[in-house]
This record gives C-alpha cells, structure tokens and sequence, in this order.
C-alpha cells in the first residue's frame, strides 16, 4: 500500500513534459487548448490540465512549475494577482520577470468584466447601466462565487456605485440558468460569453467605468523559451488575432452547439483534431482515477487511524485529546482543504490525497476506540489475569472483539471518500468530478450524469464489499450471537 501510495504521489507526466492549465469555464479550457494546438502544430508533445479551478489556483501552479502556461486576462494580473492596477506594460513584464514569468501580447480581444439582465426585465424596469441599479433595491443578484470575492468584483463595484442589493454567490455558468428561469433579476458577465445573446441579455452600460481592461493573454514561465522555443514563438503569434465577436463565436460552439472544446480549437487553428475518447473509454480512466484516490488515501489513513484509535482507547485523556482533533479535520469545509493543501503539495492528485486522508481519520479512529472500549471489561480482566501481554491480547482478543465496529468506520470513511473525491477535479486530480465539473460549465446533463452515476455505483459496491468483508472477517462466535 506504500509503494502504491508513493507511486501515486509522484507527478504523472514527465518533468519535461510541458503543462497549459486552464481555469474552470469554457473559455479558458478553449485558449487552453489552442495553446494545446499550437503545441502540436510546432511538433512540441504538450498535456493540457483542464478546469483546474479560479485564478489563484492556476497562478500558484504556474510559480510552483506545477504548470508552464495558461491563459489569464491583463486586468486580473494587475488588480488581482501582481496588485498594481496602474502599471504600464514594462512595469508589469519586470514584475512578471522578478516570479521567473513572462506575458505574451493582447491575443485581440478584451473579456471585461460587466453585468447583465434579461432585455425584457431591463427595459420594464427603466435599467440602462450600472448606476440605475441603485433605485431598485430590491433586485435579486447572483453573482459568481470568484467575482464575490476579487478586488475588483463585487466588493469594489457595489462600492463605487454605492448599491444598495446584497448579492449570493454561485457558479457562473449556473447564473445564466438562474436568469432564465426568473430566479435571479443580474448577474456577472464576461462580455465574449456566447449566452449573453443567446438568453437575450442586455449588458448595462458601466457609466463610472469601474471595470477595467480584461485583454487575453498567456502567462508562461521564463524557462519554456529554453525547453520548447518554437510552442513559445507560436503563442507569441498569438497577437491580435483572435477579435471579440470570433472568441463569443468559438464559445458559442461549445456552450450552445454542444461541440468539444478541443475539435473547436483545432478548427479555428486549422489542424485536425485529435481523436476522443467515446465514453466508456472515459468512464473506464474516470474509474482508474477515482479508485487511485479513495484506494490510497484510505490505505493511508488505516496506517495511522488504527493506531490512535487504540491509543486512544488505552490512554482515556489522551484519547478525548485525538478525537478532538480527528473531529475538528471533520468539520472543515472539503473545497477549502483540497485548496489548503495546494501551497504544500502542488495540484494534481497528491493534495487530493491527502486532503482525503485527512477526512478518512475520524470514521476509523472513532470506531477503533468505541470498538474496543465495548469490550466486555470481565474478559479484558481474565486475559490479564491469566498473565497474556499486552501484545497478545490486543492481537488476539481486542482487534478480533472490535473488528465488526473497525470495519464498519473504515466502510465509512471509504463511502465518504468515494464522494468527496469528485471535488479532485477542481485542482487537476481527475476522477468523477471532471465529467461532472464539465456537465455544469457547458450545461450538459448526460457527462453530469457520466460521472454521477458511476460514482454512486462505486459508493454502493465499496458498501457492499465491506459488508462481506465483515462477515468473513468476523469470528463465527460474533456472528452467532450478533444473530440472537
């Protein structure tokens, strides 16, 4: 289990092997994947991590050389990540060069932020711009969950303009949905997002011009002109060619005619597309993935769980002191430990890991200490007075006494892990979750299900087998009287 657990730890690709990353919406996974393209047109062998998750995540890959490229927006790197928002473009290349990283020039078209309702609220309601937002206070806003929190979202806006709504986050392609259905009156935009004419949208005019130039860009690392010169010449070609009405388009053929971002790209640079693989095939690597994660991390956990567990079930003060802990890692909100856990381990699989370690504790060592402490204290004594070791007894009486509770914690923590892993997907760890990450962002029922499904057939199988596990393991005294 160790060896399979360092295996899995270890990075997947090459070291040389260079990286794009892109961000968790269509957009993004596209520029990815023709910087992916462009790649393979100058005959450079390149892996794209696809919705990696927000912005801070990909930057943090890119100064670790957890990835090479991805692309980013110039208002974002001088507000959010390099926060010095009036800096001229040799200001920002020496702040780039300073992290080891470099930009390429605008690739054409400007992604600002803006906000938007539907044509026909907006018009019964007298709503041209931003600023008329402030006589109606009563308008339900939406707003998406990185856009809640960036300097220069929600916070700064509603400041600027002195508006007076409160707003929830959720995910920005949810939003759209959320206007159409009349569940939400505004949200955030990006103004190349193809739905914004597809649901009819009007996009207030920003009168204070709060929001400022969103031009694409690629961020890659400075060693890349060393180890692939010709992808980082052909990202550099990049310039000026893609306009605003050609990105909503490109983004229109994925999230309204339902095409694969990866044969758009190829389409618009004019290569043929790589071929896909039909959905058993994905489902088949989703599974190899899922099992890697709950597999060894709950090998892992069982290493250190049934340890403390008898410890705490030997040693009563430090005990409360162990469950304690175990019981506050619990209590942590998932996404935030699988994000935690970035800074220290990188992306990919080895923060999932062990951000699932840590939520397998609890189940195991709880149930270890509550399984042997129900040991009936006549039988504890007659093993002691009859002079066996310490060794002997917990071998031979306590873990046999207590398995069918220590099996049942481990069930548990593997049911528990099955789900939680689906999130893996947000910081590059493959699994369920990327079919059902995708299924979201492009609205797309049949891959929400494609990993939906498997993932509860795999919760019930891995209930199942412990099941039987239990009833071989478990002693045929035990399962006798468990019967009466």
């Amino acid at each position: 289990m160790l060896g399979l657990g360092l295996f899995l730890l270890a990075p997947a690709l090459d070291a040389q092997t260079p990286t794009v990353g892109s961000k968790n919406f269509t957009e993004s996974v596209i520029l990815g994947e023709i910087a992916q393209g462009l790649a393979r047109q100058a005959g450079v062998e390149v892996s794209h991590r696809r919705q990696l998750g927000g912005t801070r995540i990909l930057w943090r890959a890119l100064l670790d050389g957890e990835i090479d490229v991805y692309p980013e927006y110039s208002g974002t790197l001088l507000q959010e990540l390099l926060q010095i928002p009036d800096a001229d473009e040799d200001a920002v290349r020496k702040a780039l060069a300073m992290r080891g990283l470099r930009m390429t020039a605008s690739l054409g078209f400007n992604d600002t932020y803006a906000i938007g309702m539907r044509e026909e609220k907006a018009s019964t309601l007298g709503i041209r711009t931003i600023g008329d937002l402030r006589n109606h206070p009563r308008l339900r806003l939406g707003l998406s969950n990185e856009f809640m929190q960036r300097a220069d979202g929600w916070p700064g806006l509603r400041q600027a303009y002195a508006l007076p709504q409160t707003a929830n986050g959720l995910d920005h392609d949810l939003a759209y949905r959320g206007l159409a259905s009349d569940a939400l009156d505004a949200t955030d935009l990006y103004s190349t997002d193809a739905e914004i004419p597809y649901y009819g949208l009007r996009v207030l005019v920003d009168d204070r011009r709060y929001f400022p130039v969103y031009e694409a860009i690629y961020l890659y690392r400075d060693d890349l002109v060393r180890r692939a010169p010709t992808w980082v010449a052909a990202l550099e070609g990049m310039a000026g060619r893609l306009d605003a009405a050609t990105m909503q388009a490109l983004n229109g053929r994925v999230k309204i005619d339902k095409e694969q971002e990866a044969d758009v790209a190829a389409s618009w640079i004019g290569i043929a597309a790589e071929h896909s693989p039909d959905r058993w095939q994905r489902i088949a690597q989703r599974t190899r993935e899922h099992l890697a994660l709950v597999v060894v991390s709950l090998g892992l956990a069982l290493l250190v769980a049934l340890p403390l567990g008898i410890l705490a079930a030997r040693r009563p003060r430090l005990g409360q002191v162990v469950l304690a802990v175990a019981g506050l890692l619990q209590t942590l909100p998932s996404l935030a430990v699988f994000v935690f856990m970035i800074p220290l381990l990188g992306i990919g699989a080895r923060p999932a890991i062990a951000a699932l370690f840590l939520y397998s504790l609890l189940p195991i060592v709880r149930n270890t200490h509550a399984g042997i402490l129900g040991i009936p204290a006549e039988l504890r004594e007659t093993a002691a007075a009859i002079g066996l070791p310490h060794s002997t007894r917990l071998w031979r009486i306590e873990l046999p006494l207590a398995s069918r509770s220590i099996l049942a914690g481990i069930k548990t923590a593997a049911v528990i892990n099955v789900g939680t892993a689906t999130l893996g997907a947000l910081i590059g760890a493959g699994g369920y979750g990327q079919p059902i990450l995708a299924g979201i962002r492009l609205d797309d029922l049949a891959l929400i299900l494609e990993g939906a499904v498997p993932a509860a057939l795999l919760a019930l199988v891995v209930q199942g087998l412990f099941e039987g596990l239990e009833r071989i393991l478990m002693p045929r005294g035990l399962r006798l009287r468990a019967r009466e």
